[in-house]
């Protein structure tokens, strides 16, 4: 089943990503997906000269509300509390499950439809509700994918990227029945036929269920606002028909105005589906229309990101997945290859943070990426993923006889006499290099050739020849 916790205790990054590029099928379903909506993005934001300018403003607006987030937290609670919400703060995911699990207890009831939320899935929220009898259901139409197939969400934005067609409509007729409204009959495989099997069997389940649990995009300090954006409508039924709705939300994704929300209404849209315009914006403040209001504001190791003045940047994210989509490691590896519900570059540096290092997968993960910086380039709010990769990988735990060998290499290049010495001595004894290192380094050679080294040093051809005037 999805969930945060089913991924704890993966193999490391290059274990599963040697599997995953094995699968002809996943790389054709990646490929085709990625490509359609990276063309599609590159279009839209095309058409705005001031592309950078809003980039810009994005990155502003949220590394001012990460420096005063304590100040806007504080102007947050008091704006929900106003408009007849509950806030409730969370420290870990242990905590807020229990405040989660414990309010919908309060009502009585045992089944909840949830929508948006990849915090809940951070912190394994519908495990954590199912070990209490309640049961939790995805609306969402990628996450009802994942949900009924048993599977793990590979992609931020479109979690089921890794299922074509023939896949999902093979998962609605095996499984739809057991969580409900089953499949109709004779269903095909076409797109139109596939989301009206989905929409009469959510439907079903919206009527009936009391109780909800949203994520959100954004949350606007003067007003106590949070906004959520979705595609399919599916948000707005979850968020507007329970009678009550609990939203689980990381700290991070506070904004201080609605002014600010204009500039993410125009960059979100844009870098995640490759649209002018979200097609459904819902917001909401406290307590409205009957329907009870809680807000959970979820920590979880990010104010341990805050402290890190190079690794912080990271929770500037607006879970846009533009740099998912860029990614030439991503595109072959796939989701899972990552073990957390943040897969890509953003989840190599943001699932580090969060979880600590302590674990073989987390500490691999800051070599997933080639250090391209396409995944810079693609980011709305200027997030510079290479430079925090680099600085985590500074942090990973390394082998003992990496870090002698990085000492040694230290030591010569730290003095041009060591390196010019070191240089002359590799060129005389260049034809003993083998073609292939011995032990753990071949790990390097079986997949790199090694370089020829030249007979002369660069240094030693300047000093010989006056740099090249003789």
């Amino acid at each position: 089943m999805s969930g945060g916790n089913t991924f704890l205790g993966m193999p490391a990054f290059p274990q599963n990503a040697a599997a995953a590029v094995q699968d002809s099928q996943l790389r054709f379903n990646l490929r085709k997906a990625t490509h359609t909506i990276r063309g599609k993005r590159a279009s839209v934001v095309a058409e705005l000269p001031d592309w950078e300018e809003l980039r810009t403003a994005g990155k502003e607006i949220k590394d001012h509300t990460l420096r005063n987030l304590e100040r806007y937290l504080l102007q947050l609670e008091e704006a929900v509390t106003a408009a007849g919400g509950h806030v409730h703060w969370a420290a870990d995911a242990e905590e807020a499950n229990r405040i989660v699990a414990g309010l919908v207890k309060a009502t009585g009831e045992t089944t909840v439809v949830k929508v948006k939320s990849m915090a809940t899935q951070e912190i394994g929220l519908n495990e954590a509700l199912e070990d209490q009898g309640i049961s939790a259901y995805e609306t969402d139409l990628a996450e009802l994918i994942v949900q009924l197939g048993d599977d793990w969400p590979s992609h931020i934005l479109v979690p089921a990227i890794h299922r074509n067609r023939s896949e999902i409509r093979e998962i609605f007729q095996e499984k739809m029945a057991s969580f409900g409204r089953a499949a109709p009959e004779g269903l095909t495989d076409e797109p139109r036929a596939l989301a009206e099997a989905a929409r009469l069997h959510l439907r079903e389940r919206f009527l009936s269920t009391k109780v909800a649990i949203s994520g959100a995009n954004f949350m606007i300090a003067e007003t106590g606002t949070l906004v959520v954006l979705e595609s399919e409508g599916n948000g707005r039924m979850c968020l507007t028909l329970p009678e009550t709705l609990i939203s689980v939300v990381g700290i991070e994704k506070l904004l201080p105005t609605w002014q600010d929300l204009e500039v993410f209404l125009q960059l979100l849209p844009r870098s995640s589906t490759g649209e002018r315009m979200n097609p459904y914006t819902s917001t909401w403040t406290g307590a409205v229309e009957g329907q009870e209001f809680h807000l959970v504001l979820l920590d979880n190791g990010r104010t341990r990101v805050l402290a890190d003045e190079v690794g912080r940047q990271a929770l500037r994210c607006i879970r846009c997945s533009a740099c998912l989509n860029v990614c030439p490691v991503y595109e072959r590896a796939g989701g899972h290859a990552y073990g957390s519900v943040y897969p890509g570059p953003i989840g190599a540096i943001l699932t580090p943070q969060l979880r600590g290092m302590e674990s073989e997968l987390d500490a691999s993960l800051p070599y997933a990426s080639t250090l391209c910086g396409a995944c810079f380039e693609a980011c709305p709010v200027a997030i510079d993923i290479p430079e925090v990769l680099i600085h985590l990988r500074g942090k990973a735990r390394h082998p003992r006889a990496e870090r002698l060998g990085m000492r040694a290499a230290g030591w010569v290049l730290n003095s041009p006499a060591r390196l010019a010495g070191a240089q002359r001595l590799g060129g005389r004894l260049r034809r003993f290099v083998p073609g292939r290192l011995p032990g753990p380094l071949s790990a390097w050679t079986d997949t790199r050739d090694i370089p020829d080294i030249p007979a002369e040093s660069f240094r030693d051809w300047w000093g010989r020849t006056d740099g090249g005037t003789r």
